[in-house]
């Protein structure tokens, strides 16, 4: 432990980091580790790099390894953590100690999200008692560390467990809660001589008001119905207070990034007042109180009165507040007024739509940061959204709630005055001509998502005209003769409305967009690149709009543009940073598909280079995915059209794939196995390359599984090697080594179970039935231990899955008694408990994909098994012919399963549907995916198949036996 210091500073070096965090996780195998690390925090004497290290550790650890089956903390250690890890936050109370304190409360989050309450009773006791009536730093540290365990009740499902912990909490919690909120409103509304510093407090009613939210966002709590006058009474409530509170000595410089503390409270209060006209619109109907917070964001923010940069959430949540009152239908009264839209448009509106000049700053400055704010146009309602989306988005809540005439008319009032200024002087008054586009964009726009751009339109607006008359002149100016920012928009105009635009109109400016990707302007070609994609990914009736024949003969040059921009960045990061570039790669690949065959050397060699400058720094996760999506594409379609080109792919791979694997980059391996297994499956049974055998021992060292994130690659990378080359593996006795892995590593755990399976149902269908014999009992062995020791849901389902797949395979020499003798000498009589307790009553619920092989597996235990038809397991025969009969009762067991095909799930994969299109966890390469075996492909009619079974087993044991069996079960299937 003496060592801790020393290697938790060497975890910072990138020359050292890995040697020490190996060092660091067998260390934290000892009793104790826990408690030290934190002690070591606590240590005011450390060096502070040290003890901010030990923090970001003990917060990865509880993160990765709280739950751990196969590598699990002592229980003692996580009872003590748990014990000693409030108060250790509390006393991280030194302002410099900010970001130590802040790791600390995210590992009690985290604890307390799998723990609390069940483990962890006393947890909300330990911050109720820390309150202090007068530390307000204490305080602070208190309500910090409660927000972030309740803040996830936000985005969680209505539940019985949920509510038992929120009822849980609110009886605790609920009255400090409530006296500390009229403290410390009280001391900052009123200012008494003796009240504790000022921003302190500011500091807690930003969390106060936090909690309040957390604490009403999925149910009214009795104490806060009772108190909502209190809160809202226009005039005299605490919000309406607060809204309209002035604090000059908390105020920032306007052009600072962070938002003020006061600016942050009322904020809060817009949130809050925003839920409850969403959940509880009848509250705020007793009190008249929306009508007063509208009002007083009329005072906040009306004629620009709020612009700088720092009061920019606050702008975008009182515009989303009024969009939300406003869409609710509850205030028509309030809204529908000609005047009041004329109002809104004036005052709040078109003010906030207007380009400022911060944005122009940030589009010549900070490109990618320009664009990543712009693209939030796309993602109304959330907490990027800047100014200029919420005021489209309250143009969009007008025209969406049957005000459509009068907003059209009045914003087309603006539109056109803009335009004329913009004529008036083009060079000067370019700025007009941005709003009157953006605002046309706004009022046009119904319905929008961020795969599709806009997919209704207001009818009163003409986006096609539109665009012919005033935009297109800008898409086709040469550099230099517009403003960027109006190129910019013309191509985002393209970008919003592509799905108004037909095919041949897209084609047309295509060319168009293809001379942007040249523009030395960042934003331009970035936006072109982007634009390029989307289109690309438009699908009409489920089907890609664009094929090959629609881009091969622009698609090299367009990859070329593409891969030249990446190529000329100066630095690892610099390659890396712009995700959107590659992306639009990885598109053009996926379009253009074998026409790329001639020539595809130069792409691959050029995309192999750019993966070895960024792997040297691996610095953006988007990035990554599209680069690998890219090769593993060009892989797929080259190869489909030209399978001589395998060693061409094999040959510019292997080396830096190699360097990846050895150097541990552990971004980059999930991706590696992936690609590594899209090669060895194209062999497709041929000879082996010595470079892929000679890498198995590697794969099967502990070593390799230990990062979770590889896994479902390692999986994926054995299956291949086991469906090319089975007869060496078991030769070099490599598949026991194969089951060693799911036996210790994939079997006992809840996360990596199926994995476990998966890798199973490959050794039963390509290791020879006289190789497998011996390894059966020990497989059959540590499923029954998972069962009998940590039984789920889950893993009785891939169990019962598991045995229905081995009696399904059509493998030569592996008959059902084989199975049926092997577990039985588990424990005599096992079989049938097993029949009993796990595959009837499972195989009914399979998922519609997976019923086939069950109805294939079952059929073939009761008609091809001697064991089957004698005592004692001819009891179980009827009972399992009546769960085949439950499986038959439903149409959808005919249905071939409905999987994506490889070629589909490349294509039509759309990193914007996901929560991410890069997960720290596992990153599935979609370009690399092959279809599954089908290894029920043998029965094309599960019904057919049956019968003539069923008759083959009435020829051998006689009819009336086999007609007694189906009688006694009860099912009529035929």
């Amino acid at each position: 432990m003496a060592d801790l210091p020393a290697l938790l500073l060497a975890s910072l070096n990138p020359v050292t980091r890995k040697q020490a965090e190996q060092n660091l996780s067998s260390l934290s195998n000892q009793p104790g580790f826990l408690t030290h690390l934190l002690q070591l925090i606590l240590q005011s004497s450390q060096d502070r790099s040290v003890r901010l290290a030990g923090s970001v550790y003990l917060k990865n650890i509880t993160k990765t390894r709280w739950e751990e089956e196969v590598q699990p903390l002592a229980e003692t250690d996580k009872a003590a953590l748990r014990a000693n890890l409030v108060p250790a936050m509390l006393a991280l109370s030194s302002p410099t100690d900010k970001a130590i304190r802040a790791q600390v409360a995210e590992s009690v989050a985290l604890i307390a999200e799998l723990d609390f309450p069940e483990k962890w009773g006393d947890l909300i006791d330990q911050l109720v008692s820390s309150f202090s009536a007068t530390d307000y730093t204490i305080n602070i540290g208190v309500l910090e560390t409660a927000h972030s365990i309740f803040q996830q009740w936000r985005s969680l499902v209505r539940s019985d467990k949920l509510f038992s912990e929120i009822n849980l909490v609110l009886t605790k919690m609920m009255d400090p809660f409530l006296q500390l909120f009229r403290q410390t409103a009280n001391f900052l509304l009123t200012r008494p001589p003796s009240s504790p510093p000022y921003e302190l407090l500011a500091q807690a009613m930003v969390c106060l008001t936090d909690i309040y939210y957390d604490f009403t966002c999925q149910d009214l709590p009795p104490s806060i119905e009772d108190s909502h006058e209190e809160f809202f009474a226009p005039g005299t409530g605490w919000f309406q207070a607060f809204l309209l509170w002035e604090a000059p000595e908390l105020n920032v410089d306007p052009d600072e990034t962070t938002p003020s503390l006061p600016s942050k409270i009322k904020t809060g209060i817009l949130e809050i007042c925003e839920l409850f006209i969403k959940l509880y619109p009848e509250q705020l109907q007793k009190t008249a109180s929306v009508q007063a917070v509208v009002q007083s964001v009329w005072s906040l923010i009306g004629s620009n009165k709020l612009p700088g940069i720092s009061d920019d959430p606050l702008v975008s949540q009182s515009l989303r507040f009024i969009s939300t009152a406003v869409r609710s239908g509850y205030y028509k009264d309030l809204f529908s007024a000609r005047e009041t839209i004329s109002s809104l448009v004036q005052g709040v509106v078109v003010p906030n739509a207007a380009l400022r000049e911060s944005d122009v700053e940030r589009f010549e400055d900070d490109p990618l940061e320009f664009i990543r704010l712009d693209m939030a146009v796309s993602t109304a309602g959330t907490d990027v959204a800047t100014r200029r989306q919420a005021a489209a988005d309250v143009l969009q809540a007008l025209v969406g709630s049957g005000y459509e005439t009068e907003t059209t008319e009045i914003v087309g009032t603006w539109i056109n005055t803009n335009l004329s200024e913009y004529n008036s002087n083009k060079s000067e008054n370019w700025k007009a001509k941005d709003s009157a586009v953006f605002l046309l964009t706004a009022v046009a726009t119904r319905g929008s998502t961020i795969q599709h751009g806009v997919t209704s339109t207001n009818s009163l607006v003409d986006v096609v005209k539109f665009f012919s008359e005033h935009v297109f002149e800008d898409l086709q100016a040469a550099a230099g003769t517009v403003h960027p920012i109006l190129q910019v928009d013309a191509i985002r105009f393209l970008l919003t409305f592509r799905n108004q635009l037909t095919k041949p109109q897209l084609l047309s400016v295509l060319p168009l967009l293809a001379h942007h990707l040249r523009a030395e302007n960042y934003v331009t070609c970035t936006y072109a690149a982007i634009t390029i994609d989307r289109i690309l990914a438009i699908k009409q009736n489920n089907q890609l709009l664009f094929a090959q024949a629609d881009i091969h003969e622009s698609a090299p040059a367009l990859i070329n543009e593409l891969l030249s921009k990446i190529e000329s960045a100066t630095t690892p990061e610099k390659v890396a940073e712009n995700d959107h570039l590659m992306k639009c790669v990885m598109r053009i690949i996926v379009t253009a598909r074998q026409t790329l065959i001639p020539g595809f050397e130069s792409t691959l060699s050029r995309l192999v280079n750019i993966l070895g400058v960024i792997s040297k720094n691996p610095s953006n996760p988007q990035f990554d995915q599209y680069i690998f999506e890219s090769i593993s594409a060009l892989m797929k379609f080259v190869i489909a059209g030209n399978n001589a080109a395998l060693p061409a792919f094999e040959a510019a791979l292997f080396g830096p794939f190699t360097v990846i694997l050895q150097q541990d980059i552990d971004q980059y391996i999930p991706y590696v196995f992936q690609v590594l297994a899209q090669m060895l499956e194209l062999h497709r049974g041929g000879i082996i390359p010595q470079e892929y055998r000679s890498m198995l021992p590697f794969l099967l060292t502990p070593a390799s599984w230990q990062q979770k994130g590889s896994i479902p690659g390692l999986v994926r990378l054995l299956k291949a090697f086991l469906s090319q080359d089975a007869e060496q593996m078991f030769a070099a006795n490599q598949v026991a080594s194969v089951l060693a892995v799911v036996q210790q590593r994939l079997v006992p755990s809840k996360v990596n179970d199926a994995w476990g399976i998966e890798l199973l149902q490959s050794v039963v269908l390509n290791v020879k039935p006289e190789h497998l014999q011996q390894y059966l009992k020990p497989i059959f062995f540590t499923l029954l231990t998972r069962l009998h020791q940590n039984k789920t849901d889950k893993f009785e389902y891939l169990f019962a899955r598991f045995l229905l797949y081995g009696l399904a395979v059509d493998v030569k020499g592996l008959t059902p008694d084989i199975l049926i003798q092997t577990m039985n000498s588990v424990q005599p009589g096992l079989w049938d408990q097993v029949i009993t307790n796990f595959v009837i009553p499972q195989a009914p619920k399979f998922p519609h994909k997976e019923r086939k092989l069950a109805v294939i597996g079952i059929i073939n235990l009761l008609c091809h098994s001697a064991a089957m038809m004698k005592e004692p397991s001819v009891r179980t025969w009827s009972p399992l012919y009546a769960a085949l009969g439950k499986i038959f009762s439903e149409p959808q067991y005919l249905e071939k399963s409905k999987e994506e095909s490889a070629d589909v799930a490349v294509t039509a994969i759309d990193f914007e549907e996901q929560t991410a299109g890069y997960q720290a966890a596992y990153s599935r390469l979609a370009a690399s995916e092959t279809s599954e075996v089908d290894v029920t492909a043998y029965v094309p009619n599960p019904l057919q198949y049956l019968q003539q079974e069923l008759g083959k087993l009435g020829g051998q044991y006689g009819q009336q036996q086999v007609q007694t069996l189906m009688q006694a079960s009860g099912a009529r299937i035929f």
